[in-house]
């Protein structure tokens, strides 16, 4: 149930009977007419624009057409006013009748506010895809939740999602750790380590170099690099990932798949997919330009083959293969991006640190080359996370040897409180995570006031068990809703009607923040009504004498815990039933 959904299609309901009366001209579009919140609650429960869409179209005084609109509306029993506003805005009230099945369609319904709109489509959804040469750091901790935070709220909305992590294992970093992991491993053998410039000085491949030294001996230790470098690079590679994947269950995070780039060398993938750019005209041989900032002079032109990817909107052709006949770092990518869209994909999802924004507009032209611009590809760009205590830069152990781990994160505050602080702000924003604040019991802090709210919820549920009220959803589900009538339930209860809206509006911007918000506000309506109960004991949840109220008092309170507990699913998180 949608219940902006259900007023939309009486608004459409309207408008179909004025064209069929007469009063509107036939098979006027409709796309463009919607149902919202207005600005100003005080201007009612919901608003309209379909006499400003119509107008125009119509030839007629978008006024006219909203006084039309609001006499066919007000003769259905759901509205209860239904005035004209402004140039041609329509504000409707509902009946409070309305309001109060929303708590019966959340009882009634597993699948309140699913939706779908992904219509079954696949989508393959690509993040983290940290280099394999140590644990995570802070800011892949923010592109874990919010890839696995988006991939949920695709899923709730009907797509069928896919989540992948590319491993980025056929570049010159992964040599940089097997040199690291080889000096570790002379370590492990009582030879002093030389961390020399440009290696990786972490400790955490001090347990690589002993269990290297468990596997060869002492055979390596003479050997020439030519010889030791393949099997301590695959060596190390192995066990960097092993690390990320325990990283990532840290946080609850689990990949559908993991694709190499190594494995698209030696396998004819990067040439098929150069040799389809190629088929298309879009490879040729050429020199670039100066970068911009170089001057002439500092410059070396040399020829190198390019993918004219200025003819899918980016800004300059892109090399894919060197002067020395080598593929650049971005052949590979385009191979793999061309093997997931041969997999069936209907959308893919690239979530990147921000670090990676030139790198948006080439990709976006190579998916549009490859596809012939079917398959569509979105980025999300991850800001940088500065770790905060007390309001003041806190700079931790980093165990790394140069970054905040993942894992130093979690150790501190816990999965749950991790992911939906990550969430507290849309992706393209800096995040100041503040050790203190995200473990403080305040309104101020949305990770404890949304708990908070759940586990207060539960503690009624308790309290009514305990007074021998009934509380299971089937015998609540027909309880007198007509009780819940007080300005403060309703403002629950419409919020509660939101979620649905909410879900689809959230998916459609793949912006996951938006539910923590969302759960941020239904938590503040349900501790306000809360603490009314406090002063006016009609408001409280369990009435004395009264079962009747009490369970329809219940039932709001049932509906408000399974919409939190909904809501923080999609965030990965999980609800609490008590506050310790």
């Amino acid at each position: 149930m949608n219940l902006f959904t259900d007023i939309r299609s009486l608004v459409l309901d309207a408008v179909g009977r004025l064209a069929r009366e007469g009063r509107l001209p036939e098979g006027l579009s409709t796309d463009a007419i919607a149902v919202e919140p207005p600005r100003d609650p005080g201007h009612g429960d919901m608003a309209t624009n379909a006499a400003m869409v119509l107008a125009k179209p119509a030839g007629q005084n978008p006024r006219a057409i909203a006084d039309a609109l609001a006499d066919k509306l007000r003769e259905d029993p759901r509205i209860l006013s239904a005035e004209p506003a402004g140039p041609g805005f329509l504000n409707l009230r509902l009946s409070p009748a309305v309001w109060q099945g929303i708590v019966r369609a959340v009882l009634t319904d597993p699948a309140y506010g699913r939706s779908t709109m992904g219509q079954g489509r696949k989508v393959n959804v690509e993040f983290v895809s940290a280099n394999p040469t140590g644990p995570m750091h802070v800011g892949h901790t923010r592109g874990a939740v919010f890839g696995d935070a988006l991939a949920r709220l695709l899923d709730f909305a009907g797509w069928d999602v896919t989540r992948e992590y590319y491993i980025n294992d056929g570049g010159a970093q992964v040599d940089v750790l097997a040199r690291s992991a080889f000096e570790r491993y002379r370590e492990a053998h009582g030879l002093s380590p030389e961390i020399a410039e440009g290696l990786y000085p972490g400790d955490y491949l001090v347990p690589v170099g002993e269990a290297l030294k468990e596997k060869y001996g002492d055979a390596l230790l003479n050997a020439p690099e030519s010889e030791w470098l393949v099997p301590v690079r695959d060596f190390a590679t192995d066990a960097m990932m092993e690390m990320i994947r325990a990283d990532l269950a840290l946080l609850n995070v689990q990949m559908d798949i993991y694709s190499s780039e190594k494995a698209l060398y030696g396998t004819g993938k990067i040439e098929e997919a150069i040799g389809r750019l190629k088929a298309a005209g879009l490879i040729y041989e050429g020199v670039l330009e100066p970068p911009k900032g170089k001057l002439p002079e500092d410059w070396e032109p040399r020829e190198q083959t390019l993918f004219r990817s200025t003819a899918h909107g980016d800004d300059v052709d892109r090399p894919v293969m060197k002067s020395d006949g080598s593929w650049t770092y971005f052949a590979p990518d385009i191979a793999y991006h061309y093997d997931k869209t041969q997999r069936g994909y209907d959308l893919l999802i690239d979530v990147f640190g921000a670090d990676h924004g030139g790198y948006v507009k080439r990709m976006r032209a190579a998916v549009s080359a490859l596809t012939n611009g079917r398959v569509p590809i979105e980025f999300r760009l991850m800001q940088l996370v500065k770790l905060l205590k007390n309001g003041e830069p806190f700079k931790m152990s980093k165990r790394a040897g140069t970054f905040v781990t993942l894992r130093d994160v979690v150790e501190q505050v816990g999965p749950d409180v991790t992911r939906f602080a990550m969430l507290t702000r849309k992706n393209d924003a800096p995040l100041d995570f503040d050790f203190d604040k995200v473990l403080e019991q305040s309104k101020d802090n949305p990770v404890f006031y949304v708990q908070y709210a759940h586990a207060r919820a539960q503690s009624v549920l308790r309290k009514a068990r305990d007074a021998g009220i009934e509380v299971d959803v089937a015998l609540l589900e027909t309880v007198d809703l007509s009780r819940l009538g007080h300005e403060s339930e309703l403002k629950v209860l419409r919020t509660l009607a939101e979620w649905p809206r909410l879900v689809e509006i959230a998916a459609k911007g793949m912006e996951p923040h938006r539910i923590a918000f969302y759960l941020y506000d239904l938590a503040s309506d349900f501790h306000s009504l809360w603490n009314r109960g406090n002063d006016d004991p009609s408001l409280r949840f369990l009435q004395e004498g009264d079962a009747d109220t009490s369970r329809a008092k219940i039932a709001l309170v049932r509906s408000v815990a399974v919409v939190i507990a909904s809501g923080l699913g999609i965030l990965g998180v999980t609800p609490v039933n008590e506050m310790r």
